[in-house]
């Protein structure tokens, strides 16, 4: 494979140079501003931390594909976010679902198996491309926010809250190539934007929850 075999995937792409996607590159910074608001709330909380740390590797990673866009800066963009998801995964099952720690690892792993067996059905769905590697990703949090509703309503609110937002920029980032000759700016920057806010949002929930269950203020 040719790591550095350019990759032109984006509307907003019309060139090689470092800046020939501005927005697509710039919005990474909303990744780094979501991390540093939420380190001073998740003081104390080591797997608040871990996801602050994660979120903000999101959008170096990204930054870089948008500038150097080429295979290996591809795979440092999706990378953090499989590290995020994995993470918030296991802090759900420790946190929200009250897993034990084997429990929590193995519901953790379980989702490498779940998305191989669901990334393929979603992609049989017209017009959504490469965006049905995130598909199952708003379902899971849609499915624990269901099993939580009875048990911890806010939590359950928060969550659901949070899949309708991955839902909605899930459609920006799909319809990234299909608007692009009436919109040559593309949509994929607002993929950024609001999952910048979804990310931050998610771990707002966990910690919420986590202090509550902890007797402590939020």
């Amino acid at each position: 494979m040719e790591w550095f075999a350019a990759v032109d995937g984006y509307c907003e792409r019309g060139g090689t140079g470092l800046w020939a996607e501005p927005l697509n590159a710039a919005t990474n910074a909303a990744f780094l501003i979501a991390a540093a608001l939420l380190w001073p709330r998740v003081r104390g909380l080591a797997r608040g931390r871990a996801l602050c740390l994660s979120l903000a590797a999101i959008g170096l990673g990204s930054g870089l594909f948008h500038t150097a866009a080429n295979r290996l800066t591809g795979l440092l963009d999706v990378l953090p976010i499989l590290v995020f998801i994995l993470l918030y995964l296991h802090a759900a099952a420790r946190d929200l679902l009250g897993m034990g720690r084997g429990a929590a690892l193995l519901a953790t792993a379980a989702f490498l198996p779940y998305a191989a067996l669901t990334v393929p059905l979603f992609a049989r769905l017209p017009g959504l491309g490469s965006s049905a590697g995130y598909a199952p990703v708003p379902v899971l949090i849609l499915g624990v926010a269901a099993w939580l509703a009875p048990r911890a309503p806010p939590t359950a609110r928060g969550l659901a809250g949070g899949g309708a937002l991955l839902l909605l920029s899930l459609a920006f980032r799909t319809l990234d190539g299909p608007l692009c000759p009436a919109f040559p700016i593309g949509t994929h920057f607002l993929w950024h934007l609001l999952n910048a806010l979804l990310l931050g949002w998610m771990i707002e929930v966990w910690r919420r929850h986590r202090l509550a269950a902890a007797g402590r203020p939020r």
